[in-house]
């Protein structure tokens, strides 16, 4: 299959292929232009980048040099925690969008619900009607942070993208999306690369059915769930491998078996301590002037 017909709708009817690229962490100028071309290479269309990643600019010109047409790709970023309020979002997507080189954003996001992100939102929304954006959404946002800003939203959030893996599945928020109709998008679908994870017993048994890694059974099991996902990588190989989901189905018993896996651990920070440590915001605030 194509990657890019795969694909979720979000409320609004805009598709979004359901696996796409991460580049996070990604920085040094060779390694990331070779993970880039590799991906577009290979059939990715859909890159998730953010302010605070610090390569907005390396993606825009990666996509530039494929020559393959800006509508045929689909572009998330996000307003990070120094920027919200509505002047100060309006403004940090106008410097997303100089960076990337482009004429509108397919998604947008609120990176986390620090303060002020609903007058942020009041500036996505505003955004979004203008058509800048095609979809506007949230990350790392618990159950607590949606229903205020659903209280106070002219345009509900269309989706939330949040630290998902086997051992922290997030079923209640999971649950809670479906019911009002927001995408479930997963950072970190593959737990971040942990060891203890990508070695587990009955990963690698379910695996080995499939002749597939144990990679690929985490994706399609996100798949299967309807979860939209960004695995990153810059070693070639797995990036090809991450690819390579979807001439195989998993089983019901398959995906009970994982569900098990379930630990309530998160392999990140709480979302909810994260936000309100000023000490981290402080300096924040001087790293990405």
């Amino acid at each position: 299959m194509n990657l890019e017909t795969k694909v979720v709708e979000a409320i609004n009817g805009v598709k979004i292929p359901q696996l796409g690229f991460g580049v996070y962490k990604i920085t040094k100028e060779e390694e990331f232009a070779k993970a880039i071309s590799e991906a577009i290479r290979i059939g990715y269309r859909h890159f998730d980048t953010a302010k605070i990643y610090g390569n907005e600019e390396a993606l825009g010109r990666e996509i530039r040099n494929s020559q393959i047409p800006r509508e045929q790709f689909f572009i998330t970023s996000k307003v990070w925690n120094t920027d919200h309020g509505y002047e100060a979002t309006k403004k940090a997507f106008e410097q997303t969008a100089k960076k990337l080189n482009i004429d509108y954003l397919d998604m947008y996001l609120i990176h986390f619900a620090s303060p002020n992100y609903i007058e942020s939102w009041k500036a996505m929304e505003e955004l979004y009607l203008e058509g800048k954006i095609k979809v506007i959404g949230v990350a790392n946002f618990e159950i607590q942070h949606l229903e205020e800003l659903i209280k106070h939203s002219k345009i509900p959030p269309m989706i939330n993208q949040i630290e998902t893996h086997p051992e922290f599945p997030q079923n209640g928020l999971h649950t809670y999306l479906n019911n009002h109709q927001i995408l479930h998008e997963a950072w970190g679908p593959l737990g971040q690369g942990n060891k203890t994870l990508l070695n587990h017993p009955e990963l690698k048994k379910i695996a080995n059915q499939y002749h597939k890694t144990v990679a690929q059974v985490i994706l399609r099991w996100h798949l299967e769930r309807g979860v939209i996902i960004i695995p990153k990588s810059s070693n070639p190989k797995r990036i090809q491998e991450n690819s390579q989901i979807f001439d195989f189905e998993l089983t019901g018993d398959d995906m009970e078996k994982i569900d098990q896996l379930n630990t309530g651990k998160r392999y990140s920070i709480n979302p909810t301590g994260y936000i309100v440590n000023p000490i981290y915001n402080k300096l924040m605030k001087i790293f990405v002037k």
